[in-house]
């Protein structure tokens, strides 16, 4: 398991750990991490990552009563923003999903439209007129993060939410939602699509073709095209509306407002 102790850890951005437990699988995985992180690995590994790295241990380790503190204001979020009505907790939900084993404490993903307001206006909103900062919005949600051993001003945060205004309340928008496309049918190798002779079309015309790109709506950055699959007119709408809300944006698009796309062929 990786995980990304930039964001949460207090370690410098882009160093991140990558976990092996113990156990008989492990003594069998070992090996073949180590053959592949030797694969990938710089000659000039950056001592200043790795030591933020052991510094964000070694205060997970020794300061686990801030780590607490943090977790005890994540949930002082949480149970005002229940209380208040008008948003709902995300992880609320989880239970009814059997895969769902654990939710990151540190994480408060809200959903701001059954709050009469879009997650990217909120997010824009908030750091605008409040100066609150949240890690990410979608077109239904926002996910504000607290760091280990970090205790923010949790009343400021709840008051600025719950300031902001509804545009969407009483409206048709309101039951708009941006839903998530099925992928395309897979014809080649995400390897032979990449490295495939291939050409740029306008986007309406790359429907029913294979993509040669690997295409994906941030947030939250998973992929929606990988390079091998059918391009379907209902992906072309999704990244095209994806691109077009506030913050959002299609990595790997060859320009702002995925107008083109790179086929096979």
């Amino acid at each position: 398991m990786t995980s990304s102790t930039h964001k949460l850890g207090g370690a410098l951005t882009q160093s991140a750990m990558l976990h092996l437990a113990d156990g008989p699988f492990a003594d069998r995985l070992e090996p073949l991490v180590e053959r592949a992180f030797r694969l990938v690995q710089s000659t000039s590994a950056s001592s200043l990552l790795t030591a933020s790295l052991d510094l964000a241990r070694r205060s997970l380790v020794t300061e686990g009563d801030a780590t607490a503190a943090s977790v005890e204001a994540a949930d002082a979020v949480r149970r005002a923003v229940r209380a208040g009505g008008r948003f709902k907790v995300v992880s609320d939900g989880f239970r009814a999903f059997p895969d769902i084993v654990g939710v990151d404490p540190l994480r408060i993903a809200l959903d701001t439209r059954v709050g009469g307001i879009t997650g990217h206006e909120a997010r824009r909103l908030l750091f605008r007129d409040h100066q609150v900062m949240v890690e990410v919005s979608t077109d239904a949600a926002i996910v504000a993060v607290i760091g280990a051993g970090r205790v923010p001003d949790t009343d400021r945060f709840v008051d600025a939410l719950h300031t902001l205004p509804s545009p969407l309340a009483g409206s048709a928008a309101a039951g708009t939602v941006l839903e998530l496309p099925a992928p395309g049918s897979t014809r080649l190798t995400a390897r032979e699509a990449f490295l495939s002779p291939s050409r740029v079309v306008p986007a309406e015309q790359a429907v029913g073709r294979i993509s040669a790109d690997t295409l994906a709506a941030y947030p939250p950055g998973i992929p929606n095209v990988l390079p091998g699959e059918v391009v379907t007119a209902e992906v072309v709408d999704f990244l095209r509306r994806t691109a077009a809300a506030p913050n959002g944006h299609v990595r790997g698009a060859l320009d702002p407002g995925v107008t083109r796309l790179r086929v096979v062929g």
